[in-house]
């Protein structure tokens, strides 16, 4: 057993405590497999992250996620919330204004210049037909009308989403989350346009279990893989936000662009709630 520097964040939203919690040990070196993964269970957030040396000489640190369940290759929160974590307690990166993280999926850039405001690089992004029996589950379950659908599709960029495009706001905060049953079904986004004139541009429900809760609060892997999809569909002209966490009552705000060269960023906010120790 050793003393090990953690912190637990909360990341994407712009007031503390109203975004997504993120545990992180930032001294995890010579944690063994099962230790992570039992520490990932007993936090029982929705991820739990451990930062090491990076074995990627183009690394800043390499990092580790988990569920309280399984280990991640790449997830949204835990990226900003574990660069914030590195450099809060003295991380220096190699190049001014980008850390480069060594995870699952190989290396995202995070843009720290924006401070308070982060971004990552989105990920590649896998884009597939849904298939139609799951497809036609999920919208029996949740009782979402056929003409409330606008586009369907299932998106990989680590995490696997079954993706649907609603018609209006109102239809994505009516699906029920508690009908849902897993493992059943895969973990599903719905996402619709907020009126002109909104403070955020859409609205987004990421429904899967995720610290006791039948929906993840705010996840910005899911947010990276519907950009990517709205870029590929030439629909990702200008950035936007994104509100998440209403129906659950949390103020999940995330920025989404493009930049000149095509690389989709992924933005939003991270503080730090509590800072210490912990004996692994």
């Amino acid at each position: 057993m050793k003393a090990r520097r953690f912190i637990q964040c909360d990341v994407f939203s712009p007031a503390p405590l109203q975004g997504n919690g993120l545990a992180i040990v930032v001294d995890a070196d010579g944690l063994s497999d099962e230790q992570m993964q039992r520490f990932a269970a007993w936090t029982n957030l929705a991820e739990t992250t451990f930062l090491l040396p990076p074995t990627d000489p183009a690394a800043d640190y390499r990092v580790r996620i988990f569920t309280p369940v399984r280990e991640m290759p790449f997830a949204g929160h835990p990226t900003l919330g574990s660069c914030a974590s590195w450099l809060h307690t003295g991380g220096k990166p190699k190049a001014s204004g980008v850390v480069r993280q060594e995870c699952g999926v190989g290396i995202i850039e995070i843009d720290i210049s924006q401070a308070p405001t982060m971004s990552f690089a989105a990920p590649p992004t896998t884009i597939n037909d849904m298939d139609p029996a799951h497809r036609l589950d999920i919208l029996r379950t949740l009782e979402i009308p056929a003409n409330a659908i606008i586009n369907t599709a299932e998106l990989c960029n680590g995490p696997t989403w079954q993706f649907f495009e609603l018609k209006s706001v109102t239809d994505v905060l009516a699906a029920d989350s508690s009908k849902v049953r897993w493992p059943t079904f895969k973990a599903i986004g719905l996402f619709a346009p907020h009126a002109a004139g909104s403070e955020c541009d859409y609205e987004v429900r990421m429904l899967a279990p995720s610290s006791g809760m039948s929906e993840d609060p705010i996840t910005g892997s899911l947010n990276a893989a519907i950009a990517k999809w709205m870029q590929s569909m030439g629909r990702l002209q200008k950035p936007y936000f994104v509100a998440q966490g209403t129906s659950i009552c949390r103020l999940g705000l995330v920025a989404v662009k493009a930049g000149s060269d095509g690389v989709v960023w992924i933005g939003g906010q991270v503080h730090i709630v509590i800072e210490g120790q912990t004996n692994i």
